[in-house]
């Protein structure tokens, strides 16, 4: 029982621990109850069943425990449950409960209505059910069948006769108890020695005796890989339908094993993984290559008039962005599409700083902006350079329409249009007005 299993399984409760009512922890495996009494004092049903718990333990604490639901473990005898003052139900269907003496530590618990012992071996025991009855005066239901009153009485009346009768069953079937166990550290003893036979015999088998075995190594592999596959096949046949006692150990066993074999297949596929080889981007001399892994469709295109460089990839649509990554370099550019990478060497240089990807809507490809490195357009300039040469009132009137102010460098040397500020003559004329000024004028004409 972890912390990070409890606040999973507490998503109704916001994740929050402290305040947590019921909880389910069923099927986790778990071979030990531990901390939920410190970490959930609130919690009034608890779910455990089908788990390799062995014992009942560290529930004390839970004062507020209304049903407790360990059904499906490995659990031998009743205890431990005496702090549970609030207890009203308690399965424990289908464990190895041989101790039926065990219940009598019940007593404590007042409020208990309900017992479930359905599935254990003390249910074989001959009068089982009076003893039961007999023992817990607080219960109303057993193995989900009421108890009548006249069937409690009955019960009081014989108890002496049935505990007694309940002792002599209990001893023998502890002696067979450890008779089990006795066998089962038997069988695993031998399994551990048939493995390691088979670990020295693959090793014997793997260390070439001889150099003349090494050109031959790839058809060594490939049929030792074909014996081992073979070996495994029997190994799972012979456990399997091996006959084995439904015990304790046999379960944990049995958990043991498909365990195993989970992480041999893990760790089989993880190294298939770290074999693949890796992919050639650059090559030792430093060259860039052109890579397309994920087998995408594209188009490369050089806007000259925007001065920048357009790579159009075909996403698939339906790909999240975040699974994108997008790097662009001075000389080439490359795309991670599920970690598969696409790398395409660009005609010219680029600014990565200034550069944008961005997805369609639509299509869903990957638009990528990379303006070019190299600011000056050659073709723009000698549009520019005409239009100052042949028409000055046309730039004006482009400047008005754009409404942009234009500085211009004042040089008379560089323009061949006349200079505007020197239209009127710098000159003094002596006059009192336009009567006496009139035939100077003429006269100056004459001359």
């Amino acid at each position: 029982v972890t912390a990070d299993l409890v606040r999973r399984r507490a998503e109704h409760n916001n994740c929050e621990i402290f305040s947590l009512e019921e909880i389910s922890l069923h099927q986790q495996e778990i071979e030990k109850l531990e901390h939920l009494d410190k970490w959930c004092r609130d919690l009034k049903i608890l779910y455990l069943q089908n788990n390799l718990i062995p014992k009942i333990e560290n529930v004390g604490k839970l004062k507020k425990l209304e049903y407790l639901n360990v059904a499906l473990n490995n659990i031998e005898r009743i205890e431990n449950l005496e702090g549970c003052e609030e207890l009203k139900k308690l399965d424990l269907t289908a464990n190895f409960i041989g101790e039926l003496s065990s219940i009598e530590s019940l007593k404590c618990n007042i409020h208990l209505k309900e017992l479930f012992l359905m599935g254990n071996p003390c249910t074989e025991f001959e009068g089982y059910r009076q003893f039961v009855v007999a023992t817990l005066h607080q219960l109303k239901y057993l193995d989900s069948k009421e108890i009548e009153r006249s069937e409690r009485i009955k019960a009081l009346q014989n108890y002496p006769e049935v505990k007694w009768k309940i002792k002599e069953q209990e001893q023998a079937y502890l002696l067979k108890r450890a008779r089990e166990k006795e066998e089962a550290q038997r069988r695993m003893q031998d399994r551990k020695d048939e493995k390691q036979k088979q670990m020295d015999s693959r090793l014997g088998f793997d260390s070439p005796d001889s150099p003349q075995e090494k050109p031959n190594q790839a058809e060594g592999d490939g049929e030792q890989e074909r014996c081992r596959a073979v070996e495994n096949d029997d190994e799972d046949r012979k456990f399997w339908e091996e006959p084995t006692p439904y015990t304790p150990e046999s379960r944990l066993e049995t958990h043991r094993y498909i365990e195993e074999k989970r992480r041999a297949k893990d760790s089989i596929r993880e190294s298939k993984k770290t074999e693949k080889t890796a992919w050639t981007l650059v090559t030792a001399e430093g060259k860039v290559l052109n890579v397309n892994v994920p087998k995408l469709h594209f188009s490369l295109k050089d806007d000259e008039e925007n001065n920048q460089i357009i790579l159009d990839l075909a996403v698939y649509r339906h790909l999240d962005t975040s699974l994108l990554d997008v790097d662009v370099q001075p000389t080439y550019i490359r795309v991670l599409v599920k970690g598969k990478p696409f790398q395409l060497v660009l005609p010219e240089e680029v600014k990565p700083d200034s550069s944008s990807a961005k997805r369609s809507q639509t299509t869903g490809h990957l638009v990528v902006t990379m303006p070019k490195a190299k600011e000056i357009i050659l073709a723009k300039q000698k549009v520019s350079a005409s239009i100052k040469h042949s028409d000055c009132n046309a730039q004006q009137k482009n400047t008005r329409r754009s409404g942009q102010v234009e500085k211009l460098e004042v040089d008379p040397s560089k323009y061949s249009f006349p200079d505007v500020t020197k239209i009127i003559q710098d000159k003094k004329l002596t006059g009192q007005g336009p009567i006496k000024f009139q035939p100077q004028k003429i006269a100056e004409v004459k001359k």
